[in-house]
């Protein structure tokens, strides 16, 4: 008997030399982002870090085309990267079962960085079978959320603009017009010739958020997606969910674009301009304003910085409703509570040979080291450390913005879908460089700081109300829409193919009729649509509230 159990502890330690061995062998991730993007360098100094400590190699692959189309594909061939980020479609992804349940891999015990960070929000990421696929990639924040400038929606002027016209408080969406054309018609080229375009509204896939999503934002409310909710709760709890889109409070803001196109502010290829035509002309700075989330147009402000264009960035600008639209006096309430990014970001696919070591590298990564390495960089290089706060000089912070010293020193690809973590580090430093008082001060160009002073402020958010209390709902627009997918499909359809037509409407009678067709074809998927939000949310508040 002892021989037998000497001879089975033998195998048992030779299995688990064995499993270590190859634990530890050098291996390529193949990974699929659900956005555009730069390969890094081959001697990115980020990943080379990454290889020799984990063993580890990226094979990364960017969105080029259309999200759907592309996912549709990869889906039907069963062709799936071991990472996998399906973007703003992931529940593509999910409802295919193309990834694995990562709570099969995660406990208090085995990762406990993991667990720490989304125990508290599991009641509200997992699905209804308790499942959890996908780690919110954005959203997470330790000890508290930090707003020094909006991330997400809002309208958008270049500084330029408002430096042009004395520095106006910009408050309502006729002002924010009525700067646009006079600032055109004064100035109708830049300094190099270059025609200004007023206003730019990119439509292109799920991007069309630029074209839909304003209505709700000009009535007070944070980004919803394609609903308007009642924030306060009738006498049974229920938050009425209603869309927008069909209402006279929407027809209202298209009625003003097409104002604004027959003047000739907006250009027609606006409505069929691809996401990287868009950049290329926020890049160039010839595009004065849009509806946009600053997140959406990282590349063309890194671009401008990098060019020193600063006049030709963006300032974020929270409108709402004139009062003699009817809608009553509407306060804004653009920045929302922190958001965890509901099924976005990288899945791990059931294609994946070595699940459990992709999670060891999320876990990893998730580490206090790992997250400085992966937003500060290395300090004495990329960042200093001086009575216990992380600095960066202006060069330092500068080379951020520079697009390709971010590929050849930065882990963009795998930050930016991986879990982070945002707010405050427990020493009182902040996570994100950009958020660290200092450097926001120290290293903000000098047309940036006069920019602020001019208006009294010390930060971009000064422009905003401070963000809300996160609706027991979390956002509207993170809820799953594949049970009706269909009806949701033609519901977004009709509004891509109708709002240009109507916003390019040639008089006030064709406005009105072209209205009205809009409404009545997509009433019927309104109705579906609004029904089944309308259960979603009150079932996530009965959740939130047991």
């Amino acid at each position: 008997m002892r021989k037998l159990l000497a001879a089975l502890l033998a195998v048992i330690m030779l299995f688990s030399m064995v499993s270590i061995a190859v634990a530890e062998e050098p291996i390529t991730v193949t990974v699929f982002r659900g956005d555009p993007g730069d390969q890094p360098t081959e001697d990115n100094r980020i990943y080379k870090k990454i290889e020799e400590e984990f063993g580890i190699k990226f094979e990364i692959e960017f969105l080029a085309g259309d999200l759907d189309e592309t996912l549709g594909t990869k889906i039907a061939g069963e062709d799936y990267p071991d990472l996998f980020d399906g973007g703003n479609s992931a529940e593509k992804l999910i409802n295919a079962g193309a990834l694995i349940n990562l709570l099969d891999y995660i406990s208090e015990e085995k990762t406990p960085n993991l667990y720490n960070h989304i125990k508290d929000l599991l009641p509200q990421l997992v699905n209804e079978n308790g499942e959890l696929f996908i780690i919110p990639n954005y959203g997470i924040n330790y000890h508290e959320q930090i707003v020094n400038a909006c991330n997400g929606p809002a309208f958008f002027i270049q500084k330029q603009v408002l430096a042009w016209d004395n520095y106006p408080q910009i408050k309502t969406l006729d002002q924010y017009f009525d700067l646009i054309e006079r600032f055109v018609a004064a100035n109708p080229t830049n300094a190099n010739g270059a025609k200004y375009e007023g206003f730019a509204i990119l439509c292109e896939g799920w991007r069309h958020f630029c074209l839909i999503n304003p209505v709700q934002h000009l009535m007070g409310q944070p980004n919803e997606g394609e609903v308007y909710i009642n924030r306060t709760a009738d006498e049974n709890g229920i938050y009425a969910v209603e869309t927008f889109i069909d209402k006279d409070y929407s027809k209202a803001y298209y009625a003003k674009l097409n104002e604004m196109f027959n003047k000739g502010l907006i250009n027609p290829d606006t409505f069929t301009m691809t996401y990287d035509q868009y950049i290329a002309k926020l890049s160039a700075g010839t595009v004065i304003g849009m509806f946009d989330q600053t997140w959406d147009f990282g590349t063309a402000t890194a671009a401008l910085e990098t060019a020193k264009m600063y006049e030709n960035t963006y300032v974020a600008l929270p409108l709402v409703y004139d009062e003699a639209y009817g809608f009553g006096a509407i306060s804004e309430q653009y920045l929302n509570g922190g958001v965890p990014n509901k099924d976005r970001g990288f899945g791990i696919s059931v294609n994946c040979e070595y699940p459990e070591r992709m999670v060891a590298l999320f876990e990893a990564l998730l580490s206090d080291e790992w997250q400085k390495i992966l937003q500060w960089g290395e300090e004495g290089i990329d960042y200093t450390v001086e009575n216990g706060r992380m600095l960066m000089n202006a060069e330092q912070y500068s080379q951020r913005s520079d697009a390709t010293w971010k590929m050849a020193n930065q882990a963009l690809a795998i930050w930016e879908s991986a879990p982070k973590k945002q707010g405050l580090q427990d020493d009182g430093n902040t996570w994100a460089p950009s958020d660290q008082p200092e450097i926001l001060q120290l290293n903000m160009s000098d047309y940036d700081k006069a920019f602020l002073a001019a208006y009294g402020y010390g930060k971009w958010a000064d422009f905003f109300n401070a963000p809300c209390e996160l609706a027991p709902w979390g956002e509207a627009w993170q809820i799953d829409k594949t049970p009706i997918q269909d009806d949701y499909d033609k519901f977004n359809l009709i509004q891509d193919q109708q709002l240009p037509k109507i916003i390019m409407s040639a008089d006030a009678a064709e406005f009105d009729a072209n209205w009205a067709a809009f409404v009545a074809e997509i009433t019927p998927y309104c109705d579906i649509y609004a029904e089944y939000m309308q259960n979603e949310v009150t079932k996530l508040v009965e959740l939130a509230t047991k």
